[in-house]
């Protein structure tokens, strides 16, 4: 693991985690943990994405070039992390589709916060090539040959 969590600042607390709330939902993300009216951490079982005041108490800002993605289960999460943001006053960054420039296998939608942040769901179909029946039983009578001189050498030593 790289980072340990992420924090966006937000201009009032409580009305971005009424957004995230709906956003993060349909990725199966959720509150692990409240500081309200200042902060509230979001992920599975431990704070990874955190939405707070800044800590130099002034104005949160958007950082250009900033953007922070969201691991998706499926296109449909995607789908509807997108949608739950349009509908929870989010801006429509990049709608839900594959990315070719990013991988053969990305899927993924953008959009802007309420603050200004811009964030993305993402799901990648990482496939790894299946192991044929026939490879393996290939590699398997090497083996097996492999035994039985040894095993004849047992029977001829008991032989003796």
């Amino acid at each position: 693991m790289m980072l340990h969590h992420v924090s966006v600042g937000a201009r009032d607390v409580p009305k971005a985690v009424a957004f995230y709330d709906k956003v993060l939902a349909p990725l199966g993300y959720k509150r692990v943990m409240e500081f309200l009216p200042h902060a509230v951490g979001y992920g599975v079982d431990h704070p990874d994405f955190w939405v707070q005041v800044p800590a130099d108490g002034r104005t949160a800002s958007v950082g250009n070039g900033v953007h922070i993605s969201f691991a998706a289960t499926s296109k449909n999460a995607v789908n509807a992390f997108h949608a739950a943001a349009l509908k929870a006053g989010g801006k429509d960054e990049g709608a839900p589709g594959p990315r070719p420039d990013y991988g053969p296998d990305y899927y993924g939608a953008f959009c802007r916060d309420l603050d200004g942040n811009k964030i993305e769901a993402v799901v990648i179909a990482m496939t790894l090539p299946a192991k044929s029946k026939k490879s393996s039983a290939k590699k398997a009578k090497p083996a097996a040959r492999k035994a039985k001189p040894a095993k004849a050498a047992k029977r001829k030593a008991k032989r003796r």
